[in-house]
């Protein structure tokens, strides 16, 4: 029986798996939208981690002005289309952490667990079907006007504490600090003293790492 009490989140990209090319792939999704992609150099300058908030930053960039909901959506429709193509069977292929995922299901088995990512909704709902995580499990993608942290307290707001995010990059790191939460790290990518697994972590480590933090 799940405990409702307790919300826990998760990113998807780094976390679970991920998908190479990722950022090249959002490139020419706006290069088909808006003429030319924009350099990496353009998108070196994001400081944003969602795609709401990167996309409008490269709008800014190049047309002076802040991104509409229907420049988003069409954003939204060109990226997943470029996944789909690239992801498509036969072709590449995403990249799995089972026991992180396994992991994943066995705690949404007694908690409320949210997949909270810097993907646009459909993307998120895209990449997460690739990588075989259970459709039950709620997830939330980046909204216009909302930072990570935003989505975060968006997620967890009808829940009472402990919460807990789960992400593999520094970004993460400051949205869970900045939404009050406790930070459980995947890979070696993020400086600091929280506790950290690895990528290949056996599931039974991931549940107790996790069941350590919630008792804090």
């Amino acid at each position: 029986m799940r405990s409702w009490a307790m919300p826990l989140c998760f990113d998807l990209d780094g976390t679970l798996g991920h998908f190479s090319s990722g950022f090249v792939l959002l490139r020419e999704a706006l290069g088909g939208l808006w003429g030319t992609a924009p350099t990496a150099e353009d998108l070196g300058r994001c400081t944003g981690s969602t795609d709401w908030e990167i996309v409008d930053e490269l709008h800014r960039l190049r047309f002076g002005s802040g991104l509409d909901e229907p420049g988003y959506a069409a954003y939204q429709a060109a990226c997943v289309e470029r996944f789909q193509a690239v992801f498509a069977p036969g072709c590449r292929e995403a990249v799995a952490y089972p026991g992180i995922i396994e992991a994943l299901h066995r705690l949404a088995e007694r908690h409320l667990v949210w997949l909270v990512s810097g993907n646009a909704p459909d993307l998120l709902a895209f990449k997460a079907d690739a990588l075989r995580i259970d459709p039950a499990i709620p997830r939330l993608g980046s909204l216009p006007r909302h930072d990570r942290a935003d989505l975060l307290r968006r997620a967890l707001e009808d829940g009472p504490g402990p919460h807990l995010y789960v992400g593999d990059r520094p970004h993460d790191l400051a949205a869970a600090q900045a939404a009050g939460l406790p930070f459980l790290g995947v890979g070696g990518a993020i400086p600091g003293d929280h506790p950290c697994l690895p990528t290949d972590a056996a599931p039974e480590q991931v549940v107790a790492s996790v069941a350590a933090l919630i008792r804090d």
